[in-house]
């Protein structure tokens, strides 16, 4: 079954000057997709419009089936759409728990403490010292918590904007580590990613996204090392 589905997507900021334009794609169930393309082709944009976060001027997007072009960002949580956009994920002068805590009032008051207990569970970082404050953590620890807080919903996809940017390899190491545990239970993920090397040892499959169109799209295991992906990265068009 396909998890999401964008068919003539076009977004942006300006109507007369979309920035991603006529994307189409599919994300089966339980495949991890990374987005990949030089600064400025319009990766972040792409997923915040899916997210409900940009304008989108023309095509459709659909979650398992179901379509949800322009809903908003909370109806789109609803609907099972999880997103960890890269900066301001969480909240910094509460703790992890009051983080988690506020993400569940999305759930029925009796599933609420039972799943802020599972993804204390899933995220042992968090687990160690869930009083303390969210801005006294890593940003390692902090991507772990806006994971965890998106995850709260149980979504069937979930989409991140750059989880390891800014962070030291080993914060990276750590990073992936969670979203490969996420990815094992199941959940559908999608992510915008620089660390290529990262994202494609974590994904199924790639997509590169050149001047806001899909310039390449394949299992990720064939871009390593492929010299294509290198021209696209200094802004080669498709041909």
């Amino acid at each position: 079954m396909t998890a999401l589905t964008l068919r003539d997507f076009v977004a942006g900021y300006d109507p007369d000057l979309p920035i991603v334009k006529d994307v189409t794609l599919d994300v089966p169930e339980g495949q991890v997709l990374t987005i990949l393309g030089p600064n400025g082709a319009g990766k972040s944009t792409l997923i915040r419009a899916v997210a409900g976060m940009v304008p989108i001027f023309s095509g459709e997007v659909r979650l398992s089936g179901r379509d949800v072009t322009r809903a908003p960002a909370h109806a789109l949580a609803r609907a099972g759409l999880g997103f960890v956009p890269q900066t301001e994920n969480v909240f910094t002068r509460l703790s992890i728990r009051e983080n988690l805590q506020i993400a569940a009032e999305l759930l029925p008051r009796s599933a609420r403490a039972a799943r802020v207990a599972a993804m204390l569970a899933m995220f042992p970082d968090l687990a160690a010292r869930p009083e303390a404050l969210a801005g006294s953590l890593s940003g390692g620890q902090r991507q772990m918590l806006a994971a965890a807080r998106a995850l709260l919903s149980e979504p069937r996809v979930l989409i991140l904007d750059e989880p390891s940017a800014g962070l030291s390899p080993k914060l990276v190491a750590q990073v992936f580590d969670s979203l490969r545990r996420i990815a094992q239970g199941g959940v559908t993920l999608v992510l915008v990613e620089q660390n290529v090397r990262a994202a494609l040892a974590l994904a199924d499959r790639a997509v590169v996204l050149v001047d806001g169109r899909l310039a390449h799209d394949a299992p990720a295991a064939e871009l390593v090392g492929n010299p294509l992906l290198g021209q696209l990265f200094l802004g080669a068009r498709a041909a």
